[in-house]
């Protein structure tokens, strides 16, 4: 049986922040040149938020980055927030503040929406994140996050064991653990939001060669940040049976590879009189068996 995803449970430490905050800074300068995958999931976050008919006063835009969200949804008062300084300074939203995810410093029943787009796969405690954010949000607050999913570069996983363990006689933690689509229902409902809805979208996207995914996911700030990672780098050899590995298993015509990211979105909200709710159990006024 498959072990509970660690992000499932509440743990010490797993990913080292101020790592993170580092690279994201040093990233910023040129994160627009390989924010690809942030604007196509940033536009169907801001797609399905314009679908809702109501207003939404005082939000939010956890680990917003350069502030792609606040570029798409001008008629909201967005804060965007993030880990990185540097990365906040080229939002053009007039509203902005560095902080860290794990400690949100707004107050209880203060905000209307939470919105997120790529960032909180790399917080600690998550279920304590969901907690802070269900007590900030008023009643009947939105809460509409994305984040990678547990099988997203699930291509290179696999090249990266089985290289290590062809060369070295086992694994080392290179690649972060990431929630699957079922803990992120379970912890939406255990925290206590309203009609929780969790979907998943599967990205493959299309490379020349399994180093330029390496060199997308260093510019994009998201390679390892585990603390307990290997510290050595991949040595030469490692590497190129590692990119032999993918070829032959993930390989595309024409020596192309393709890498999939697996974008989970949760929305709940704040429990609110006016909510539609479920009907209790045998209200129903009509047999199922009667249509079939």
């Amino acid at each position: 049986m498959a072990s509970p995803s660690p992000l499932l449970q509440t743990p010490g430490l797993l990913f080292d922040r101020s790592l993170i905050k580092a690279r994201r800074n040093r990233s910023a300068a040129s994160f627009s040149n390989h924010a690809f995958l942030k604007e196509r999931v940033t536009q169907d976050l801001a797609n399905r938020l314009k679908l809702i008919r109501r207003s939404f006063e005082t939000c939010v835009d956890l680990g917003g980055h350069t502030g792609h969200l606040g570029a798409l949804l001008k008629e909201i008062s967005l804060i965007t927030a993030d880990l990185s300084e540097a990365m906040v300074s080229q939002a053009s939203t007039p509203l902005k503040v560095v902080l860290d995810e794990e400690a949100l410093p707004f107050a209880n029943n203060s905000l209307d929406l939470i919105i997120s787009a790529l960032s909180l796969h790399w917080v600690n405690d998550f279920p304590g994140l969901l907690t802070q954010s269900f007590q900030c949000l008023k009643s009947d607050g939105l809460f509409l996050i994305a984040l990678l999913g547990g099988d997203t570069l699930i291509e290179l996983r696999d090249c990266l064991s089985s290289a290590e363990l062809e060369l070295q006689g086992g694994v080392t933690p290179r690649l972060s653990p990431m929630i699957s689509i079922k803990d992120a229902g379970t912890l939406l409902q255990r925290v206590g939001f309203a009609l929780p809805v969790v979907d998943c979208d599967r990205i493959k996207v299309t490379y020349p060669h399994p180093l330029a995914l390496l060199h997308d996911l260093q510019k994009m700030g998201e390679n390892n940040a585990l603390v307990n990672r290997s510290r050595a780098p991949l040595s030469r050899r490692l590497l190129k049976r590692v990119c032999e590995l993918y070829q032959e298993r993930y390989g595309l015509t024409g020596g192309y590879i393709s890498a999939t990211f697996e974008v989970i979105t949760l929305t709940g909200w704040v429990p609110h009189a006016s909510q539609q709710k479920p009907l209790r159990r045998g209200a129903a006024t009509e047999r199922l068996q009667d249509h079939l």
